[in-house]
């Protein structure tokens, strides 16, 4: 399983390339948490936040570059440890640690230059030689290439001077600083894998101490930042959403972060909750294996799945509402979303007739691969297993323990469910899961014309061409990948009312939590 799998990659949507191609400076007021703290009054300082997390005592990790499958590891770790940049509101990749981004004229190299002031919790500065053994030590995890696509190795990642590092790409990547707002969390050069619950981070808060997948975090005075109002923030585990959920109604917790739908419905009532919901913030698609041998090889079969699905039944039940109804292409939060491609809508008669011409087997019962993980996961595979059989088809439901997914079905499973926790760029999902040399190939899609399209999108700088490229790329996604995305669920977060400033971008930038304060 990749890196932070299951909340993957915390991002907003996506920006034009040619704004990428700007350098950009630190403080321009664009961060997550500066979107949040405005309107919410003149912030005061102090106070310990309880937030409560999703996560499971099987799967918790303290590796920043290794497998984060638990959020509450994740936000512990996105807290302490910075990125080069990060999502903003006006612009979806905005300075963090690196205060600033050059591309060359081929669009092949990059150079990030160091925030002025960055330095470590123990007061060491941060140089270009920290960053590069960071960068090369995630370039090197089993999954680098998909992390850093592109960047063939550790020789393709050097310092120049103190504060600036060089990265250089096999192909032009108009977009690569988004690349580094996710995954680039930078430590100490040389810090041992047996010293990672010690290594001193640069982010707006400061490991206190950790037990068991809990955490209390205290404030960073001298992040190079900004002012962090927080005193504290204390972190607990949960590891399901009702019971997370309850923690807060109860009084125990001030935030309870990702609670989905249903306790959403049950806090509404509550004059003392506030109800923060992030439109389209996660996708939930079937998947299905286009490799041979799969079922679902033929490309019409996997068109008639796509349109037996009743898009509406599944946002209004699965969802109770909190959603939108999604069109096989992922990425919605992309400014440059093709929203003329039509609306698939369900179509039993010529889903019948697809699956008669591909002579796809109807007598047989085929599993479709589910886990609870998150809210309404599960809920989905079994409302479309029962839309399925009005179309003859057989489908069983099989739930799957979190741990045995991960290691035996993702990646490699004919037919099952998925999740990603946040709304990023038609590129961003092209790059990771669907070009042929993906690292999350979730389908083992290979498709020399996507392929083909997604290089041009990436070397175009001109609005127009790069919105065209971007136009065929997805249509391409919507005929013949192996995703079935019915809809996008919204990310809701529920907090008491003393709770002010939190940030309200989806995916890792509702993660950055320096401005929220305590009323």
């Amino acid at each position: 399983m990749d890196f932070n799998r299951r909340q993957v990659l915390w991002a907003g949507g996506a920006m034009g390339a040619a704004a990428l191609l700007a350098a950009c400076s630190s403080g321009n007021g664009d961060t997550a948490a500066d979107k949040a703290a405005a309107g919410d009054g003149k912030p005061k300082s102090g106070g310990t936040l309880r937030i409560g997390a999703l996560g499971r005592a099987g799967a918790i990790t303290r590796d920043p570059h290794g497998t984060q499958a638990n959020e509450s590891d994740y936000l512990v770790i996105a807290l302490v440890f910075d990125t080069l940049a990060m999502p903003g509101s006006k612009s979806n990749t905005v300075p963090r640690l690196a205060a600033s981004w050059e591309p060359s004229a081929d669009l092949k190299t990059w150079k990030f230059k160091i925030a002025q002031g960055a330095a470590f919790h123990d007061g060491t500065p941060v140089t270009a030689e920290d960053v590069v053994w960071s960068l090369r030590r995630l370039r090197n995890t089993p999954s680098g290439a998909a992390r850093l696509p592109g960047v063939k190795g550790a020789e393709s990642i050097n310092a120049e001077g103190t504060d600036t590092v060089v990265i250089v790409s096999d192909y032009a990547n108009a977009d690569f600083p988004l690349l580094t707002r996710l995954t680039t969390f930078v430590m100490k050069k040389d810090t041992p894998d047996n010293a990672l619950d010690k290594a001193p981070g640069t982010g707006p808060f400061k490991l206190d101490w950790y037990r068991g997948g809990n955490a209390r975090l205290v404030r960073n005075d001298k992040w190079y930042g900004g002012t962090v109002h927080l005193d504290a923030i204390e972190i607990t585990m949960f590891e399901t959403p009702q019971a997370m959920a309850n923690a807060l109604l109860a009084g125990q917790i001030d935030v309870a972060s990702n609670a989905g739908a249903v306790a959403a419905r049950t806090a509404g009532t509550r004059k003392d909750i506030q109800v923060l919901r992030r439109p389209n913030d996660m996708a939930m698609p079937i998947v299905m294996r286009t490799a041979a041998g799969s079922p679902f090889a033929d490309p019409r079969v996997r068109e008639a799945m796509r349109l037996v699905v009743d898009r509406d039944a599944m946002v209004k039940q699965v969802l109770s509402g909190y959603g939108t109804v999604a069109n096989d292409i992922l990425g919605t939060g992309d400014p440059a979303f093709a929203k003329d491609i039509p609306q698939r809508k369900r179509d039993l008669e010529k889903a019948k007739k697809l699956l008669a011409e591909a002579n796809f087997d109807l007598s047989k019962t085929y599993s479709l691969v589910t886990t609870e993980d998150i809210s309404g996961l599960a809920e989905s595979a079994t409302l479309f297993a029962n839309q399925a059989r009005e179309a003859g088809i057989k489908v069983e439901v099989v739930k799957q323990e979190s741990g045995a997914f991960w290691d035996k079905t993702w990646k490699t499973g004919d037919f099952y469910t998925t999740y990603w926790g946040t709304n990023d760029s038609v590129v961003f999902f092209a790059s990771k899961t669907m070009v042929g040399e993906a690292g999350q190939n979730e389908a083992g899609w290979n498709d020399p014309g996507f392929d083909a399209a997604y290089r041009k999108v990436l070397a175009t700088v001109d609005e127009k061409e790069r919105a065209a490229a971007l136009k065929e790329l997805q249509q391409i996604e919507h005929e013949r990948s192996g995703y079935l995305l019915w809809g996008m669920a919204d990310g809701i977060d529920l907090a008491a009312a003393k709770v002010k400033g939190l940030p309200t971008l989806p995916g890792y930038g509702r993660v950055q939590l320096e401005n929220a304060w305590l009323a």
